[in-house]
């Protein structure tokens, strides 16, 4: 029986492959190092501008070391604002609580007797000074109903030989709270009670407004704190 021969078709295989794999299409390269695709997007956070320059820390000044104060020495005993004497006593003047505080005050301030007015009511403080300068004075005035007026001028607050009273034109005896007083009649109107008229230290209480016997009976009372 005839067999064919199948070497001619396998040598023609071997062949086509042969020649195909020679003119065949290369497989693409797996990257290439200058390829023109987009990149993928990072997924870290951008980092700063080289270009941003850091603040710098502010200066620490130096706070200004506090001075000590000095400690005050103890004493061996605290002295009281004021006297229970004076205490007492000017609980009974007029005027406000401003008012008997100011006349405490100069009762321990002054070296000699201070007087204040126990005036009946509507009666009131407008005005008061005192000083230690030159021996001391202390001036008041207190206004009272239908216009009447009250001072008293107390220490060494006139340097003139009549004592500073105005001119009168009679004269009588009367009080001035513990004192006894001379009393005038003034040319202007007004009554006066004075004590140590010309002296160094005197006491003159003046009244415009007032009777003889209120303007008394005012001055019998004015109570003295020392």
């Amino acid at each position: 029986m005839y067999r064919r021969s199948r070497l001619p078709l396998l040598l023609l295989i071997v062949f086509a492959v042969s020649a195909c794999i020679s003119s065949g299409t290369p497989a693409a390269p797996a990257a290439q190092a200058s390829g023109t695709g987009s990149p993928a997007p990072a997924s870290a956070s951008p980092s700063p501008a080289a270009s941003e320059t850091p603040t710098a820390a502010p200066t620490a000044t130096e706070e200004p070391t506090p001075t000590e104060e000095p400690t005050p020495s103890p004493t061996e005993a605290s002295t009281p604002s004021t006297s229970p004497g004076v205490e007492g006593a000017v609980a009974g003047c007029t005027g406000s609580d401003d008012n008997r505080a100011f006349f405490a005050k100069a009762a321990l301030d002054l070296a000699w007797p201070v007087y204040c007015a126990a005036l009946p009511a509507r009666w009131f403080v407008t005005a008061g000074s005192y000083s230690r300068a030159n021996g001391g004075k202390l001036e008041i005035a207190y206004k009272g109903p239908n216009g009447a007026k009250l001072e008293l001028h107390e220490g060494a607050f006139c340097a003139a030989s009549d004592g500073c009273v105005p001119a009168e034109t009679g004269s009588g005896y009367g009080t001035f709270g513990d004192q006894a007083a001379t009393v005038l009649e003034l040319e202007d109107g007004r009554v006066a009670a004075v004590v140590g008229r010309g002296e160094r230290l005197s006491w003159l209480a003046l009244g415009d407004g007032l009777g003889a016997d209120a303007f008394a009976s005012i001055t019998s009372v004015l109570i003295r704190l020392d």
